[in-house]
């Protein structure tokens, strides 16, 4: 084991790579639990240093995360009065758990290249456009898969977080599937309010890219729920709108057998992870998070719209939710970390943000 020790203790190290829209609240997060979490030191990595960066990476530090920099920008980073701890790779070697929060692509490459050579470490935890990097997970659907032996795990994208927590909650009883069919439309915030780039100005449609499955939203939830032993009959279509504010998805799920709207309610209402909101603008409930949430996130894999539910025939589920915006990612990606980290009593220290899930928004 090469991880840092102190004394005979191995400590636990959590190194995210990259601080933005999710590595940055990430980084925060597990700071400010790290007791409660297990967690000795928090580390982090940032490639660029700009000036207009270094506030969040300032208050980063004074959650006591510690900056990791390539060396040779070692000096730029000091000019900007950003004090790095660790050299770029030694903070990843050194480290228990590595979260990568890279840009689409990076962190598969960063495996093939970096990760796989490395012993240190007990795993490697990616965001949801790396498909293929690890294990694809999402907390509340599939803990049981994960295992201390599995080194690399792909959190599922916050659209498959919402999908799936739908399916789970109102097409399962017990272990048995009951979903005949799926359909989902995503329409997707352009862009994050931290992003400069990527807005787009009207509304643009994405191609079915991925056959039977539609966009990759199915293809992953599908993917999720294999782990499982499951075969779902998933498809998903997604647009993009000109709003910063939340990722809403459509919903119908057909059902084997009949269900009853007030057993929908049930369902919904006895799932932690869900919340539920009367609202019905993404503005209203964006500004509900950034009001209550832990820095402006909703951590509930997905919120759904209580007055758009509609049971048509006797087995199809109808209605509208909220992603909310990354909570879900960085809720599995903690619990991701526990499970490498705190394998047998990693759900007693989860307990902790159980105050940032909320019943209802």
């Amino acid at each position: 084991m090469s991880n840092k020790r102190l004394g005979t203790k191995v400590l636990n190290i959590v190194h995210v790579i990259g601080t933005g829209t999710i590595g940055e609240p990430l980084i925060g997060l597990l700071a400010d639990f790290r007791r409660e979490l297990g967690i000795d030191e928090v580390t982090f990595s940032k490639r660029t240093p700009l000036l207009t960066d270094r506030t969040k990476v300032w208050d980063l530090l004074k959650r006591d995360a510690k900056l990791c920099v390539e060396r040779q920008k070692w000096k730029n980073f000091q000019e900007l009065e950003m004090e790095p701890t660790y050299e770029y790779e030694e903070g990843i070697r050194r480290s228990s758990v590595v979260i990568d929060c890279t840009p689409s692509g990076t962190g598969l490459d960063n495996k093939r290249k970096f990760y796989e050579k490395l012993e240190g470490p007990r795993g490697f935890i990616a965001q949801g456009s790396e498909f293929g990097f690890g294990t694809i997970y999402a907390h509340g659907i599939n803990d049981g898969v994960l295992s201390e032996s599995q080194r690399f795990i792909q959190v599922a994208s916050c659209n498959t977080h919402n999908i799936a927590a739908i399916i789970k909650t109102l097409a399962f009883d017990g272990g048995m599937c009951r979903l005949k069919e799926g359909r989902f439309v995503c329409m997707r915030r352009a862009s994050d309010l931290s992003e400069e780039m990527g807005f787009t100005a009207s509304p643009k449609v994405d191609e079915h890219e991925y056959g039977r499955f539609g966009t990759h939203h199915a293809r992953d939830a599908y993917t999720l729920f294999q782990t499982i032993g499951c075969e779902l009959d998933v498809f998903s279509s997604s647009i993009k709108i000109p709003t910063q504010y939340m990722h809403s998805i459509w919903f119908s799920l057909e059902l084997y057998g009949a269900i009853t709207k007030e057993e929908v309610l049930t369902r919904i209402r006895a799932n932690p992870l869900i919340a539920t909101t009367y609202k019905n603008q993404t503005a209203l409930v964006f500004s509900f998070g950034r009001d209550h949430g832990r820095y402006g996130r909703i951590l509930n894999q997905t919120t759904i719209a209580l007055p758009t539910l509609s049971v048509r025939n006797p087995g199809e589920v109808v209605g509208f939710s909220f992603t909310p915006q990354d909570g879900n990612s960085l809720l599995s990606s903690v619990a991701a970390t526990e499970r490498l980290l705190h394998p047998e009593d990693w759900r007693e220290k989860m307990k902790c943000l159980n105050p940032f899930l909320f019943k209802e928004v």
